[in-house]
């Protein structure tokens, strides 16, 4: 007897319940965020899409908290593991706070994971190991000791959806599972087009547009090109919006124009 398998469909969510999912996911961002410069959440990490507000959540804490940069660095982009050693190092107080904000190649070295495992523990003493016959030093010329306890906070920020490479075997699965598990992790639920342009309305509705002087009739204008053209953008994100927007803002007559050829795809 032949048996036929029925697929669950697909659940379609409205964008009042795309909107409120979202709403309930960056406040939970916001808290965390607090508690990590608190001290209180000793590890955190951030997954979502590029440029869809995931770092200025992040970034708006961190300025109320430290606005002078001293307890606190944000590492974007390359880091070798003796460079995230000296920050471990410069950073080891409690208080204090590291960021590594799209900087995902700290993910496939693994001396610089085991660093990042020790410092993320959640034994009582999370101490950082490097024992190694080259010595180096601080940012004042001192040696850095081999050995020393680490008390200070890390945040990951990352365009990496740690819950689907763990769960498709990736290679680097056994180690994201590890710092999952050290840490808080939070999905930021964006998976589909339309998570993004209702992603895209909240940042705009919050004034990241009038913010910057635009006005309401240049808003609607900008807002209504994207949803328009959303499904033929270059980039799904809100940087497109700020593209769009200096188009309008330098060349009213023509921004759609402008935009269509520049800031979409497939554009005659």
């Amino acid at each position: 007897m032949n048996v036929v398998a029925f697929k669950t469909p697909a659940v379609i969510e409205t964008d009042e319940q795309i909107d409120a999912k979202l709403t309930e996911r960056f406040n939970v961002l916001e808290d965390l965020a607090k508690g990590a410069v608190k001290g209180d959440v000793k590890a955190l990490i951030v997954s979502g899409p590029a440029g869809l507000g995931k770092s200025y959540t992040i970034e708006k804490v961190l300025e109320a908290y430290d606005p002078d940069g001293v307890r606190s660095t944000q590492i974007k982009g390359y880091a070798r593991a003796t460079g995230l050693m000296r920050q471990l190092y410069k950073h080891r107080q409690s208080g204090d706070v590291i960021v590594f904000d799209d900087a995902d190649t700290i993910f496939y070295d693994d001396t610089s994971l085991n660093l990042l495992k020790a410092a993320t523990d959640s034994s009582s003493k999370r101490m950082i190991s490097w024992m190694s016959e080259a010595k180096f030093e601080d940012d004042d010329g001192d040696v850095i000791p081999s050995r020393f306890e680490f008390k200070g906070t890390v945040v990951f920020i990352t365009n990496i959806d740690f819950d689907a490479q763990i769960e498709r075997g990736h290679k680097l699965a056994p180690h994201l599972a590890a710092l999952v598990s050290r840490a808080h992790y939070i999905d930021l639920a964006m998976k589909t087009k339309r998570d993004y342009y209702v992603r895209i309305k909240q940042v705009v509705k919050q004034g990241m547009l009038s913010n910057e002087g635009f006005t309401p009739v240049e808003i609607a204008d900008i807002m209504q090109f994207v949803e328009k053209n959303f499904n033929t953008l270059r980039e799904t994100s809100l940087r497109s919006v700020i593209k769009i927007a200096a188009l309008r803002r330098s060349n009213p007559a023509r921004f759609e124009s402008l935009a269509r050829i520049t800031c979409c795809k497939n554009s005659a």
